[in-house]
């Protein structure tokens, strides 16, 4: 009985990590292989937008951030910098430098989305007819804002920017083969879900969305990943985002190992907990019917690339066991076609994108990085909603 059960559970759980891996594959090869379609070109008399910049504790760079941003502006733009439960002088350098400000403060309410909720609420006096918001540490490309509004006008829906973190100078080959997968979640999988027509989910930052979908918003949360929830909640009421990769948003990885450690938890904290979400809603009948929405619920079971090819590993050994005690060889068979459309999706995927953040000669080490994250899952289940800067200065360099 114990043997058939293990047999049942092998074969359902091959099953099960087929549907990610799926949506993975499909996803990477779109981006990889369909042509793409015709540029959107920024239109020359839009509408005005206010960029809007949730920030706590960042003196250290939100003058840059600021000038950044102004500088791809134009004369009907707004800057809204909200200085949330800072302990240092956020709010004046950002007022120096020529943004509102607004500050907040209140320690039993921490987080981005109550940030961004005071945002809104400051907008509210006067409301744009977009709102863009844009993370305190990340850096706009040129047009960004030109490209984000013409597509929101264009297609009268949210607009997602390509939003991609860059290894800083003289990382080591864990940080390169952080930013291939980073690379893969954010650019590749998004872009492929372009060139099929269908719709992405908002990353947080470089988000573009219509006013009239943010006065009536629930933001004020300190979900670890508020962004992924409230790209749901618009799905569900028939509002996707289109990807923008016109507009360019990039920030840097953490310099210190317990910036990039911080990091990853919240991250993965976060993706875990709504591919939880994300499974039991993909299985209500009532869902079914809201197309985009369920788009975006199979895009949000793709576990992170990591622990996605840990699983699939640890699936075709435990099959591979299996069948050499005399068990049936299709578990095998069938962790054996996961393990294979896995890698060659994930190879495709850098072979066309991936091979000047992540060099051939890093490759062989990139299991060792597989290894050093692997590790932190059991510290991830101890979720921690408070809002916690991410550390991206660097101490063994001046400035």
């Amino acid at each position: 009985m114990l043997y058939m059960a293990i047999l049942f559970a092998s074969a359902i759980l091959s099953l099960l990590l087929a549907v990610p891996i799926m949506v993975f594959a499909i996803e990477c090869l779109a981006g990889s292989l369909l042509a793409g379609k015709a540029r959107t070109e920024a239109i020359a008399i839009r509408p005005a937008v206010a960029v809007l910049v949730p920030a706590h504790d960042e003196s250290s760079g939100i003058a840059e951030t600021v000038r950044n941003i102004r500088r791809e502006m134009r004369h009907c733009d707004r800057l809204v910098v909200v200085a949330d439960n800072c302990s240092d002088n956020t709010a004046d350098i950002a007022r120096a430098e020529g943004a509102e400000v607004v500050e907040r403060q209140n320690r039993l309410e921490r987080g981005k989305g109550y940030a961004l909720d005071a945002g809104i609420r400051y907008l509210s006096q006067t409301p744009p007819k977009i709102v863009v918001v844009i993370d305190a540490d990340c850096r706009i490309g040129s047009g960004a804002l030109d490209h984000l509004a013409s597509s929101v006008v264009a297609n009268r829906r949210p607009a997602q920017a390509l939003n991609l973190q860059i290894a800083p100078p003289g990382s080591g080959y864990k940080i390169a083969a952080a930013e291939f997968a980073y690379l893969v979640k954010n650019h590749v999988r998004p872009l492929g879900l372009l060139r099929l027509g269908l719709p992405c989910p908002l990353m947080g930052t470089g988000m573009a969305i219509p006013w009239s979908l943010l006065e009536d918003a629930r933001l004020a949360s300190s979900h670890q990943v508020e962004d992924v929830k409230f790209s749901l909640d618009l799905a569900r009421q028939g509002h996707t985002a289109r990807f923008c990769p016109q507009a360019l948003v990039t920030s840097y990885f953490p310099h210190s190992k317990e910036g990039t450690e911080t990091q990853r938890r919240r991250w993965e904290s976060g993706h875990l907990s709504m591919i939880l979400y994300a499974s039991k809603a993909v299985i209500r009948p009532a869902n079914w019917t809201k197309f985009g929405y369920m788009v975006l619920l199979f895009d949000i079971l793709v576990p992170p690339l990591t622990l996605l090819c840990a699983a699939t590993f640890a699936m075709t050994l435990f099959s591979g066991l299996l069948a050499l005690v005399g068990g049936p060889t299709l578990p095998l068979v069938a962790a054996l076609a996961n393990s294979l459309i896995l890698l060659c999706s994930a190879g495709l995927a850098w072979a066309v994108h991936g091979r000047s953040v992540l060099p051939l000669r890093n490759l062989a080490q990139v299991p060792l990085y597989a290894m050093s994250k692997i590790r932190l899952y059991p510290s991830i289940a101890a979720r921690n909603d408070a809002w916690v800067r991410t550390d991206r200065e660097r101490r063994d360099h001046p400035g």
